[in-house]
C-alpha cells in the first residue's frame, strides 16, 4: 500500500515539489516587510525634495492680463460722475485686475479699481470713487494723513506712505467730490506716470473710449 501511494496516476513515481531559487537581494526584499516599504517611501520623498530644491523657479507670481475697456465704457456713459481713466500709458504697463462696483445701485457710491504691473515689476493701482473723500482716501492709502505733496503735469497730488505695507500713494479730490488715488508698491515716479496718464472720459457721443467689440457667433 505504501508503494502504491508513492506512485502517480499513471503508475509512475509521484511528482515531488520543486524548490524555487531566488537571489539573496530578492529574498531580502520579500522578507523585509513594512520596514523596507517605509524606507522606500522616505527615499522617494528625499528625492522629490532634492528635485524641488534644484528646480529653477520664478519669484514673480504669474498674473493674468485683463481687458478693462468694457468697464471703462460703462463708467464713462452710465456713471454718476465724470470718470477718469488711463490714456496712453507707456509700453510695459500691463493691466492685471479690474473691478467696477456700485454702478446702478441706488444709494451706493461707485468705485472703480484698476491694477497694473509696472515696467519695473511692481504693483500700481488706480482707485476712484464718488464716496466721501474723508472716508475713501484714508482707506485706499492705508494712511490717516498726507506726508507731503507732489506736482504731476501741473496738478498737485497729496503723497502718502504706509511703511508696514510698503505702500506709496498719490491722491487728489476733484471739485465735484470724486477722489482719485494711485497706490502700490511702485515708486512715486512710476505712480506719477499713471497719474499723468489719467484723463477725463467723455460721456457724450464723442467719448474718449470705445466699448470692446462684441464677438458674433
Amino acid at each position: 500500500p505504501d508503494a502504491a501511494a508513492d506512485r502517480g496516476p499513471a503508475g509512475g513515481p509521484a511528482a515531488q515539489p520543486r524548490s524555487v531559487q531566488v537571489s539573496p537581494g530578492l529574498y531580502k526584499r520579500l522578507t523585509t516587510g513594512l520596514g523596507g516599504f517605509a524606507s522606500a517611501i522616505v527615499a522617494c520623498l528625499l528625492l522629490v525634495g532634492v528635485i524641488y530644491l534644484i528646480t529653477p523657479r520664478s519669484n514673480k507670481e504669474l498674473l493674468p492680463t485683463v481687458d478693462y475697456r468694457a468697464q471703462e465704457w460703462a463708467l464713462a456713459h452710465n456713471g454718476p460722475y465724470r470718470a477718469w481713466g488711463p490714456q496712453g500709458l507707456p509700453a510695459g504697463w500691463r493691466a492685471t485686475s479690474a473691478r467696477l462696483t456700485g454702478l446702478g445701485e441706488k444709494g451706493k457710491p461707485v468705485q472703480w479699481h484698476l491694477g497694473f504691473l509696472t515696467p519695473s515689476g511692481q504693483y500700481a493701482a488706480l482707485e476712484e470713487s464718488n464716496e466721501k473723500a474723508k472716508e475713501y482716501v484714508p482707506r485706499m492709502t492705508n494712511s490717516k494723513a498726507a506726508t507731503g505733496a507732489r506736482v504731476v503735469d501741473g496738478v498737485s497730488w497729496d503723497t502718502y506712505f504706509r511703511r508696514d505695507k510698503k505702500a506709496n500713494s498719490l491722491a487728489r479730490t476733484l471739485p465735484d467730490g470724486v477722489s482719485i488715488v494711485v497706490v502700490g508698491t511702485a515708486s512715486y515716479d512710476e505712480l506719477a506716470v499713471l497719474a499723468a496718464a489719467l484723463k477725463p472720459l467723455d460721456k457724450n457721443g464723442t467719448s474718449v473710449v470705445t466699448p470692446a467689440p462684441t464677438q458674433r457667433s
